[in-house]
């Protein structure tokens, strides 16, 4: 089977990541930013031709990849649940100035993006990055030897990120991914494998 190659990209931004808001599975639509950003994407991905659009069902993703998918004339984005941002649990919807006064070691944890971080109630790293990485899996089974975009979350690519470069599930990023950055990877029989080259 033909590998595929994914565009893992982060959606637009939001009034919530503005303030600092935890976001997780909460739907929060992308802000005039934000839109401004999805149209600076497409016009930044119009060279590379994908065939398809794909995104997590949570609104700031979905209406990124829908302003996108019409700017390069291609079908309506494709959503899969496996995409959708790693589960908070209890914290969602709490901004980070309130956490800091309710659970200060785990906004630390939070703002190093600590993927060993726990949530009352929501996903563990292992679950989240199980679902993730088989979203991916099945995205590229149903495009092989094509390239495809798909819109999703910082906390996704962050776990791709640590996938792809062989670092265990509980390294450290020091780096937060941006509205509209970008991870490549390569998908072959059913494996994510590698950044695309």
């Amino acid at each position: 089977m033909d590998s595929a190659h994914i565009c893992l990209t982060r959606h637009g931004e939001t009034d919530w990541n503005k303030q600092g808001i935890l976001q997780g599975w909460l739907d929060v639509p992308i802000n005039d930013r934000g839109r401004e950003q999805a149209h600076a994407m497409a016009e930044h991905f119009a060279p590379t031709g994908f065939s398809a659009v794909w995104s997590s069902p949570l609104v700031r993703a979905r209406e990124t990849a829908e302003i996108i998918a019409q700017r390069l004339g291609l079908p309506a984005p494709l959503s899969h649940m496996g995409l959708k941002e790693r589960h908070f649990g209890a914290i969602q919807g709490i901004p980070k100035s309130e956490l800091a006064e309710l659970n200060p070691v785990l906004l630390e944890q939070i703002l190093r993006r600590n993927p060993a971080a726990t949530f009352v109630g929501g996903e563990s790293m292992d679950e989240f990055a199980d679902r993730l990485l088989a979203a991916c899996a099945d995205i590229g089974a149903q495009h092989p030897g094509q390239t495809v975009l798909v819109i999703t979350h910082g906390w996704v690519l962050d776990a791709v990120l640590r996938h792809i470069g062989n670092l265990g599930r509980t390294a450290v990023l020091h780096e937060k991914p941006k509205n509209g950055e970008s991870v490549w990877t390569t998908v072959r029989q059913r494996r994510v494998t590698a950044r695309a080259t």
